[in-house]
């Protein structure tokens, strides 16, 4: 992925919820800061008359992302928030014209994991996992919003991500492709039609959520396993479990369900809906250690 520049033009889009008018206009303020040019997309605005936690009609939507990504002037495409929608515009995308426009990041997190597992089967391409402009945890949280610059405006290989409190739960080392994102929503596009079974053998997890109370944990987990998700996968990194219950209730389930995996195992390592999240790239290299010092170096 191509580091961004000053005067680079990124559009600016809602695949998911809305995001309140005076964070949008905050989120072009800032990325104006950044030397860049935002783009709005004609429906970033927009809330559905029927279902006010999505951002305007799915169709428009999908053509919101549609005509940025394959605006060859666009040089990245950014989603303002998350929330729940994604997911809904899977089949209205075209994966043929995506494929003929020039390549560029698509720079999100939380329930754009939808659209970044779409990325990665249909287009090959590498994104950003990253916390979203027109929400608190970039505006309001200059650590997070320091490392999401730091990541668009600077080349990743070499980068070494870790977080505060990140701990070895099963030592080692794994070098792969990172994979993932948000556990519920990974958990949501299983055995959609036309999708192939999972396949991550040599690949390194990461894994998140936020708002889900331990037993729904528990299902999602479960329903990875039971589908194959983590057959193969070299090695795997927990991030933020924000409001999913108590601390040690996360822990339990996760030695319970995740340690008999016996690959290298890293918890809270800094990514998700936490403070200071990072942003992480997804489809490219990385190591994972899982040693005393937590870490995964990209490459």
């Amino acid at each position: 992925m191509r580091p961004l520049k000053a005067g680079d033009r990124v559009g600016l889009v809602s695949p998911s919820g809305p995001a309140d008018a005076e964070k949008i206009d905050r989120a072009l303020r800032l990325l104006e800061g950044w030397g860049l040019e935002p783009v709005l997309g004609r429906h970033a605005r927009d809330v559905h008359p029927r279902a006010p936690y999505l951002a305007g009609s799915d169709a428009d939507r999908a053509a919101d992302l549609q005509d940025l990504v394959c605006d060859d002037g666009i040089a990245a495409v950014i989603c303002l928030r998350g929330g729940y929608g994604a997911v809904r515009l899977l089949d209205l995308l075209d994966a043929g014209k995506l494929r003929s426009a020039r390549p560029k990041p698509l720079i999100g997190s939380s329930d754009v994991t939808a659209l970044h597992e779409y990325w990665a089967q249909h287009l090959g391409l590498a994104t950003w996992f990253t916390p979203m402009p027109a929400t608190d945890a970039v505006l309001e949280d200059p650590a997070a919003r320091d490392g999401m610059r730091e990541a668009l405006f600077t080349p990743y290989p070499g980068r070494t991500l870790t977080g505060p409190a990140a701990e070895t739960l099963v030592p080692g080392t794994a070098t792969g492709i990172l994979t993932g994102g948000n556990l519920s929503l990974l958990a949501m596009t299983l055995g959609a039609r036309g999708r192939s079974a999972p396949s991550n053998e040599g690949r390194i997890g990461l894994l998140e959520d936020v708002t889900e109370d331990i037993y729904k944990l528990d299902g999602l987990l479960t329903s990875l396993l039971r589908a194959g998700w983590f057959d193969g996968l070299a090695g795997l990194a927990l991030g933020s479990w924000s409001q999913c219950g108590e601390p040690h209730e996360v822990r339990a389930l996760v030695e319970e369900l995740l340690m008999p995996l016996g690959i290298p195992l890293v918890e809270e390592l800094g990514f998700g809906h936490g403070p200071a999240a990072l942003s992480v790239p997804l489809g490219v290299s990385a190591t994972l250690t899982a040693d005393e010092s937590p870490r995964l170096v990209l490459s």
